[in-house]
């Protein structure tokens, strides 16, 4: 089973939940750091021989020799990577490809020709019985999607997996979730944090995943998130409480099973609860 940790927003705790799940369940699991943009989990980790791997993608390298201007590259590309100025100049935008391969095919002169562009980097780590796999985008790159994209791809299908996702619900969290069997959206019993999980539990609809709520520091803010899960048929999974320890262990790198260990109850009840679902499916 394929479970992703996801979020509306940032700072809601989804990475603090990934890595307890990861580490209170009981087998070998994979967990999976595709928060590319700024991964985390490996601070509540001791990462050791760890195996670096740059990820690279391709983008068009046009031979003006060969190049007659034609404009047909500019056209087919959606996302303006190509750009050909009245049949004299046509100039690549490597940051803005998303390596379909399309001007290459409709180039009518060979003129394209494909490089490697490093993005960013997969670090790989075996850590008794996790499986650890990180994904950092390259600073300066704009694509997180393809990092995310290689990080799923090392993974084992075999093995329970965890996902830390980005935070949001654009493209990189898109990526991230797409062939997830269940999405725990983790939110916080605020305005924000409210509104933010609409909008991720409208997006895991559309997706037709099977889903559920976990409610970070429940015991603060209001209970309209509550009150909204109640209307809308959502269960809640998990509720962990506002605690100072928590924080101060956060900022030292010690994780929440550690500091609370009486969530590993709770997880494990929602983990038996999912892999139950899954086998009645």
């Amino acid at each position: 089973m394929k479970l992703a940790v996801a979020s509306g927003k940032g700072g809601t705790g989804k990475t603090t939940l990934s890595v307890a799940i990861a580490k209170t369940f009981d087998g070998p699991v994979q967990l999976l750091d595709c928060d590319v943009e700024e991964p985390n989990s490996h601070i509540f980790l001791k990462l050791e021989n760890k195996i670096i791997e740059k990820v690279n993608v391709p983008v068009p390298v046009i031979d003006l020799e060969k190049c007659t201007h034609c404009g047909k590259c500019a056209e087919i590309c959606e996302f303006n990577a190509i750009i050909s100025f009245g049949g004299t100049t046509t100039m690549v935008f490597p940051d803005l490809c998303h390596s379909c391969g399309g001007c290459e095919l409709v180039c009518p002169e060979g003129a394209i020709t494909e490089k490697p562009e490093e993005i960013g980097e997969l670090t790989k780590c075996n850590l008794g019985n996790i499986k650890f796999l990180e994904g950092k985008l390259k600073i300066g790159k704009a694509m997180s999607p393809p990092i995310i994209r290689a990080v799923k791809n090392a993974a084992e299908d075999e093995l329970f997996t965890v996902i830390d996702s980005p935070p949001g619900t654009s493209c990189p969290m898109i990526a991230a979730v797409h062939d997830a069997d269940y999405v725990l959206l983790v939110t916080e019993p605020t305005p924000f944090g409210l509104n933010d999980l609409i909008l991720a539990v409208e997006t895991v609809r559309d997706m037709k995943i099977s889903f559920s709520v976990a409610i970070n520091r429940f015991d603060v803010g209001d209970d309209r998130v509550e009150k909204y899960c109640e209307k809308e048929g959502i269960e809640i999974s998990l509720k962990i409480p506002d605690s100072r320890k928590v924080a101060v262990a956060y900022s030292k790198g010690i994780s929440l099973d550690e500091v609370m260990p009486e969530v590993k109850t709770d997880i494990r009840k929602f983990l038996k609860s999912i892999e139950s679902s899954g086998r009645q499916s």
